[in-house]
């Protein structure tokens, strides 16, 4: 249900933004937020709590936005503060960089290794999932599981690449057992 409700404000914010030619700085703002949103609960339970005032919610998103947001996207939160819509913020972020991505031709890789990336391995991913999936840019999107030991899992859509080394062990495993 939030897909359905977190995509029309999604899809017109796009609307706004590509007419503004402000797209692509809105989706550096959801993604700061998206961030944000990510790294403290505190910040969420807060701006999805039913019971916090409309007023207070909007202070402190007007403040975490700063002034250097466009005024258009501030206004735009602010709606989703006055629809009650604002629970579904990290819903509405999701589609409006899935729409980015789309826009710009460019494919999400979720990739999952021991320990950060450093900047050789980040470039290297990116022109792996580049040379597989054919788009004209790559958006990464790390995370750290030590449980894979080493190597690297990345994910494009539905398609997962298993470089680790646990999966290695394991089809290893796998194979000795057949």
């Amino acid at each position: 249900m939030s897909g359905s409700i977190a995509e029309p404000y999604a899809q017109a914010l796009m609307s706004l933004a590509r007419s503004r030619d402000l797209a692509d700085r809105f989706g550096e703002d959801f993604r700061a937020l998206e961030q944000l949103l990510q790294d403290s609960p505190e910040f969420r339970a807060f701006i999805t709590n039913p019971v916090i005032e409309d007023g207070d919610k909007k202070a402190v998103l007007r403040r975490i936005m700063g002034d250097g947001t466009d005024a258009q996207l501030v206004n735009f939160l602010m709606l989703l503060v006055d629809k009650r819509r604002i629970v579904f913020l990290e819903q509405v972020i999701a589609q409006y960089l899935t729409l980015l991505r789309e826009m710009n031709e460019t494919v999400l890789a979720e990739v999952t290794s021991a320990r950060p990336l450093n900047e050789q391995q980040r470039r290297s991913v990116e022109q792996r999932v580049q040379a597989i999936s054919s788009a004209r840019g790559v958006e990464l999107k790390t995370q750290i599981d030590p449980d894979i030991i080493g190597g690297v899992i990345i994910k494009i859509g539905s398609q997962v690449l298993d470089a680790s080394l646990r999966g290695q062990l394991r089809r290893i495993g796998m194979s000795l057992n057949a």
